[in-house]
C-alpha cells in the first residue's frame, strides 16, 4: 500500500508556518529539521571501500539521511546488501538491470532480477534504460530489456528509474507505448533540453537533478526554474558526476548540499524549502 502526504503546496504553507511569524517576520530556524534525499547514489561502489564510513558520516552531518540505491547487474547486488544491512535505517535499494550491462547474457541478468524480486521488496525497478553512448550495436537488446523491466514494475506497482544517455528519441518512444497510470519513476540525472523535460514529465517521471545543474556549461540551469518544484528530485549519482567546485573528482552524497544550494539560487527560496519538496517528491515515489 502506498502512503499518501503532503503535496508541494501544503509544504509550502508548512514552511511558512515553521519560519515565519504571522507579521511575516522570521522565526528562528533550526537546521536539524531539514532532511535531504539522495534519490540516487551508488554507495556500494568500491571506490568508497577505504572510506565508506567517514563518507556517510559526512553525509550525515549535511543533512542528507535518505539514499536511494540504484542496481547496475548481478555482480554489484551482495555489496548492495550488505550496504543495506549496515545502514538499514538510511538506505533503501532498487534492483534492475543497468543498459550497459545489456550484453549477450542478458536474459540470464533479467531472471536474476526478477528471482530478487521473488525473494524480497525492493522501492523501484531501476536503474534501468538505454544508453548509446558505449554501445549502439546493443540498442535492440537494450530496449527489450527495458520494456520487460518497465512491466516488471507495472506488475510490482513500484516506480521506474531511468538512465538516458544519447537516447533521448529511443527512451521516449519505449515510454510512449508503455505508457498508462501505472507507469511513473524519476529520469536520473536529466540533462535534456526544456521540451524533453516536459515530455518526461508527462510520462509522469519526476527529474533527478544532480551535479550536471551546478556545471558551467550543463544548460539546465538555463530553464530548470520554469519546471515546477514538484516534478524535481535532488541526486548525486555518486561517484560519478560530482557538482562543481569538485567536478571531475569522485563524487560523494554529502556534495548533495551543493546541489540543493544551486537549484534554492535558481527558484529564489531557501535550501530548507528545497529539502523538503523534494524529499517529499521522492517520498511520493518512492512510498517511503
Amino acid at each position: 500500500m502506498r502512503l499518501k502526504f503532503l503535496d508541494s503546496k501544503n509544504i509550502r504553507k508548512l514552511l511558512n508556518s515553521i519560519f515565519f511569524d504571522k507579521d511575516n517576520s522570521s522565526k528562528s530556524i533550526s537546521f536539524a529539521i531539514m532532511i535531504l534525499t539522495d534519490s540516487h547514489t551508488h554507495l556500494y561502489s568500491k571506490q568508497f571501500d577505504e572510506d565508506r564510513d567517514a563518507m556517510m558520516q559526512r553525509a550525515f552531518d549535511q543533512k542528507i539521511k535518505r539514499f536511494f540505491i540504484p542496481a547496475i547487474d548481478s555482480s554489484y547486488a551482495e555489496a548492495m546488501y550488505e550496504l543495506e544491512k549496515k545502514y538499514s535505517e538510511n538506505v533503501f535499494l532498487m534492483m534492475g538491470l543497468h543498459p550497459t550491462s545489456v550484453k549477450e547474457n542478458y536474459e540470464d541478468e533479467l531472471t536474476f532480477v526478477e528471482q530478487q524480486f521473488e525473494n524480497r521488496d525492493f522501492y523501484a525497478v531501476g536503474e534501468i534504460g538505454i544508453d548509446l553512448y558505449w554501445d549502439k550495436s546493443t540498442l535492440t537488446i537494450q530496449q527489450d530489456a527495458f520494456r520487460r523491466q518497465i512491466q516488471l514494475a507495472k506488475q510490482k506497482k513500484l516506480p521506474i528509474v531511468i538512465h538516458c544517455r544519447d537516447a533521448f528519441d529511443e527512451i521516449f518512444e519505449v515510454l510512449e507505448t508503455e505508457k498508462s497510470d501505472d507507469l511513473f519513476g524519476i529520469f536520473h540525472c536529466f540533462t535534456g533540453t526544456q521540451e524533453q523535460a516536459k515530455q518526461a514529465i508527462s510520462y509522469n517521471m519526476k527529474l533527478g537533478i544532480g551535479g550536471v545543474v551546478t556545471f558551467k556549461n550543463g544548460k539546465i540551469d538555463q530553464f530548470l526554474n520554469e519546471i515546477a518544484l514538484e516534478h524535481i528530485v535532488l541526486e548525486t549519482d555518486s561517484p560519478y558526476l560530482a557538482p562543481a567546485p569538485f567536478r571531475g573528482k569522485r563524487n560523494e552524497s554529502s556534495y548533495l548540499m551543493l546541489v540543493a544550494e544551486k537549484v534554492a539560487k535558481l527558484y529564489g527560496i531557501s535550501v530548507e524549502e528545497v529539502a523538503a519538496i523534494t524529499t517529499q517528491n521522492s517520498k511520493d515515489i518512492f512510498g517511503v
